[in-house]
């Protein structure tokens, strides 16, 4: 089997665990080179995963003619520049969501990354996990008809630090973001029109950094369908990630993933094992199979699921979700 030697730009939380993945996915790839300028500890990191090469600089890695493809887990800012850097020096590039913050640089880049004919796939996971691609995949199979709802709930079990809201860009393009993703590939549609209402209702002080913590998001797609995505920053019962599909043959519906199916039923009542607490414990199935598919598009050269588009569409929403929000309107798109 062909191997990819491959960099990971950024040592963070994201950054860790797709190292931990590509580490698990020793026949498909070689780690080659890490990327972080903020890391005190990479040679630690380095000598973990057994990676000869390391540095502050991704030049140094886009500049090694070894290294055929790179992980951007960096921070957003720096997206679009590796991206653009990645491409032109002839890497395959998977980024983080999201591409960036501004629209018009999206677009330069999906242009750069066209022209270089680059492998490009953007870090939405959650069309991996096995739960919604199993809808996905009725959907586009036929099994429910033609799509009519699409319901989407995704609550956090706990908000960020208010430090990390005040850059985060707010809940519709650093929450909502993945489902707004979500209801393009689960509806196998494109959005034209979306109506945001939102709310400060888990804590006061997200409303002094300008953002909300609760919102509900009326859609409708280019094929009739209506939709709505509900999210809160706050579900003190742990990651509550629901969706359903409902159309005109039937309906697919995805409950939350728990440790067991096991129910207890009792004289007392009845008991289920809870729900993950957070998303990396959610999604772990979901972070490995991404970067399976990323192995599989360079070695076969084809076009990733988790496109360039796909990442541009969602900012697109995600800038026309607070556009409705701040002037209480439905936007078109």
């Amino acid at each position: 089997m062909q191997k990819v030697k491959i960099a990971v730009i950024g040592t963070g939380r994201i950054g860790r665990i797709h190292l931990e993945n590509i580490a698990n996915l020793r026949d498909q790839y070689e780690l080659t080179y890490v990327v972080d300028p903020f890391n005190p500890d990479l040679a630690a990191i380095a000598d973990k995963y057994k990676i000869d090469k390391f540095s502050k600089d991704y030049q140094d890695a886009l500049s090694d003619k070894e290294v055929q493809a790179v992980v951007i887990a960096s921070s957003t800012n720096t997206h679009a520049e590796i991206i653009e850097a990645a491409s032109n020096a002839g890497k395959a590039v998977f980024c983080e969501k999201p591409v960036d913050s501004d629209i018009g640089r999206i677009k330069e880049i999906l242009r750069i990354v066209a022209k270089n004919q680059t492998i490009f796939q953007v870090g939405f996971n959650r069309r991996f996990d096995h739960n919604f691609k199993r809808i996905h995949d009725y959907v586009v199979a036929g099994n429910i008809g033609e799509p009519q709802l699409i319901k989407i709930s995704s609550r956090d079990p706990e908000p960020p630090s208010i430090d990390y809201l005040k850059i985060s860009g707010g809940l519709f393009s650093d929450m909502m973001i993945h489902d707004l993703d979500m209801v393009r590939y689960l509806s196998n549609s494109e959005v034209t029109e979306v109506y945001a209402r939102g709310a400060v209702l888990v804590n006061s002080e997200i409303e002094k950094v300008g953002d909300i913590d609760t919102a509900i998001v009326s859609l409708q797609f280019t094929n009739g369908a209506l939709g709505v995505i509900d999210n809160s920053r706050q579900a003190v019962y742990g990651y509550d990630q629901r969706a359903e599909v409902f159309g005109s043959k039937g309906q697919a519906t995805s409950q939350n993933d728990r440790l067991s199916t096991v129910e207890l039923d009792t004289k007392e009542g009845s008991q289920l094992d809870k729900i993950p607490f957070f998303f990396l414990e959610r999604y772990a199935q979901a972070y490995a199979s991404e970067l399976q598919e990323f192995y599989n598009c360079i070695v076969e050269k084809k076009v990733p699921s988790a496109s360039g588009i796909d990442g541009l569409k969602s900012v697109e929403l995600a800038v026309a979700c607070l556009k409705s929000l701040k002037e209480n309107r439905p936007i078109r798109l």
